[in-house]
């Protein structure tokens, strides 16, 4: 009886924070994670005769075809992990030049997909491979998020989690990186020093710009191992 009140009174709690937090909501042209993302978006069409990627393309309902923003560009490749909506290839981020040449791309990017894969340092390194020398890369993602597309929900990042990604070493120079979409943690049990979490904001988007300075040192990298190597499962399919 008692656990049936306190999940009432949680239910009830969160729908009460659900109105309070409304007027708080600010527009969100004026928040650094969109900023910077249109700062992308400006730069990718400023590229002449461009040739964008996305990884990470496809459609999931009441979602927009970003294919449309980069009208200036030549040509444009959708890419995921299941055939749907705006997918051109199918295939696994983690391999990206078994699909692409190298240096095929001027521009790179992917919306929320960087959480997803299980190893994303090796990601960072396809990337490289089919980026052309000086071309741009863009990545979104979360700082914090509720668990998603489970069981394949593996990271959250910070800003400055990407120098771990793109580095001299693997052949970036981060031009920007950038938190934003405010929100506020309440936490919902006893313990010391947790209790003032909501006093705190936490960001629930990324945005990391970098551009390819060279080529990275494939003898100095490697990472050789298969995503199937470490799991048997597969990224949860979408009716795209």
């Amino acid at each position: 009886m008692l656990s049936r009140l306190k999940k009432s009174i949680r239910k009830r709690y969160s729908i009460a924070l659900g109105l309070l937090h409304k007027p708080l909501v600010e527009n969100r042209t004026s928040d650094p994670f969109h900023t910077a993302w249109k700062m992308f978006v400006d730069m990718a069409n400023n590229i002449p005769r461009a040739k964008v990627l996305e990884m990470g393309a496809g459609m999931l309902e009441n979602s927009t075809c970003k294919r449309e923003l980069f009208s200036n560009c030549e040509t444009y490749i959708g890419f995921d992990i299941h055939a749907g909506r705006n997918i051109d290839v199918v295939g696994d981020a983690h391999c990206l030049s078994r699909y692409f040449a190298s240096d095929s791309f001027d521009v790179v990017f992917s919306i929320s997909v960087f959480e997803h894969l299980i190893m994303p340092w090796k990601v960072a390194l396809e990337i490289n491979k089919v980026l052309k020398t000086g071309g741009i890369v863009a990545i979104t993602s979360h700082p914090a998020w509720p668990p998603h597309e489970l069981p394949w929900d593996f990271w959250r990042f910070q800003s400055n989690s990407f120098i771990s990604l793109f580095n001299k070493h693997t052949g970036f120079e981060i031009l920007n990186s950038t938190e934003g979409v405010p929100g506020r943690l309440y936490c919902l049990t006893k313990a010391p020093r947790i209790g003032d979490l909501y006093r705190h904001p936490i960001y629930l988007g990324v945005v990391v710009i970098a551009r390819k300075t060279h080529d990275y040192d494939s003898d100095a990298l490697r990472w050789d191992v298969d995503v199937r190597d470490i799991t048997d499962t597969m990224y949860p399919f979408h009716h795209l």
